[in-house]
């Protein structure tokens, strides 16, 4: 075999590989996105709105969050834990009636503390323990972002920040389906919270999810 046509082979092989390693590039970029967009769901369409649809910058940002809290392990909370949540949380949807302002702010502050207990960062950390949560509670986080907001508004000094009470309710109403996440038993930490009319013959304890203002109209902040 002559030296040009072992060149020309060994040319050949090199150009072969970069081709198949471009494919194999081009491959597992569309499934890197894919995983991100389904573990993040809404998240992930919030990243790209935030990054003026540069898809490629949300994904960094998310794959970012996934590299530094993917890892985490919830904490289980212990009954006892757990109901004084349910029942501070209860109290909150109470006072909202009257004290529809002072209310938010409590949630706000309850979920942090909660997300705490959980073993996520402190609360004092916010945006940390928010990216944390959006890891690993994609679907609800947004409800802990919103009423984190309103809870903070400011205008001018004021404290309710122009925020009326229908937004805070709305607030206050989605930043529930987050703490029923994060206040659930989950699936190891045994069954008694969670068996039904086949095991000890009774509902899992849940949280209240009625919530009217049938009676009273609350007061507008």
């Amino acid at each position: 075999m002559s030296t040009g046509l072992i060149i020309a082979l060994i040319v050949i092989a090199a150009a072969v590989l970069v081709v198949a390693a471009v494919m194999t590039l081009r491959a597992r970029g569309p499934r890197h996105g894919g995983s991100l967009k389904r573990r993040f769901g809404p998240e992930y369409d919030r990243a790209v709105a935030r990054h003026d649809g540069d898809t490629k910058a949300a994904e960094r940002e998310l794959a970012q969050r996934v590299e530094r809290h993917g890892s985490l392990h919830e904490r289980p909370l212990d009954p006892a834990e757990r109901e004084r949540f349910e029942a501070r949380w209860t109290a909150t949807q109470e006072r909202f009636v009257d004290s529809p302002r002072e209310a938010v702010t409590e949630a706000d502050r309850l979920l942090a503390e909660l997300a705490g207990a959980r073993g996520f960062p402190d609360g004092g950390q916010y945006e940390e323990q928010l990216a944390a949560l959006s890891v690993h509670h994609a679907h609800h986080v947004d409800g802990y972002r919103r009423v984190h907001r309103v809870a903070h508004a400011r205008v001018d000094g004021a404290r309710d920040g122009g925020t009326g009470t229908e937004e805070m309710r709305e607030s206050l109403v989605e930043a529930r389906a987050l703490f029923e996440d994060l206040v659930r038993p989950s699936r190891h930490e045994g069954g008694r919270h969670r068996a039904g009319p086949d095991g000890d013959g009774r509902a899992p304890a849940r949280v209240h999810h009625a919530w009217s203002f049938s009676k009273r109209q609350p007061k507008e902040s």
